[in-house]
């Protein structure tokens, strides 16, 4: 059962809304850096250490912003990060609510098997270089699409709209481009 994009879009706004009022704006790239740093202090358990002011890291990032990363890092059970954890969990709930995914789509969506063919390496490789680049150039301009688009234009920042029409101007042709066929 699809959800009516119109009450789709209301009940986004009000997460975003309830998110914003009750605990801090949202934004999500941070926590893969939060993930990578929790991998990274299982393998060496020196690289985030507490002392008498809080969190340090033997990493310049981790150790930036008084230690915020690093606590993060050695506390992962916080707000952002269970966030980005329900997210993930609520897509999967989401799909097997509405009947699973079909077998054919669960490596290759329809509407790539249409542009672009069954190599699933093929896709693969692309969706793998797809969020590498959109990730670095999140880590580049100090956040991600939901912490600048949706977040910062709820803030009314004037940012957050420069971010939008950038975004929209760059997704569109490209997508036009790249998938001319419809599955």
């Amino acid at each position: 059962m699809p959800l009516n994009w119109k009450l789709g879009g209301v009940l986004l706004g009000l997460v975003f809304f309830m998110a914003v009022l009750l605990v801090k704006p949202i934004g999500v790239s941070t926590q893969f850096v939060i993930l990578d740093g929790i991998v990274a202090d299982a393998v060496n358990p020196s690289l985030v250490t507490a002392t008498d002011q809080g969190y340090t890291s033997t990493n310049a990032y981790l150790a930036k912003s008084d230690g915020k990363y690093a606590k993060a890092v050695s506390n992962p059970l916080n707000y952002s990060f269970v966030f980005v954890v329900a997210m993930m969990l609520g897509g999967f709930l989401s799909a097997m609510f509405r009947g699973g995914i079909e077998a054919s789509d669960r490596s290759i969506p329809a509407l790539w098997r249409a542009n672009f063919g069954d190599c699933a390496k093929k896709r693969y490789a692309a969706a793998f270089l797809g969020g590498f680049i959109v990730l670095y150039g999140a880590r580049l301009a100090g956040g991600c699409t939901s912490g600048h688009m949706m977040s910062g234009m709820m803030q009314t920042a004037v940012s957050g709209y420069i971010f939008a029409a950038g975004a929209f101007v760059a997704a569109i042709p490209v997508s036009l481009i790249m998938f001319k066929k419809e599955a």
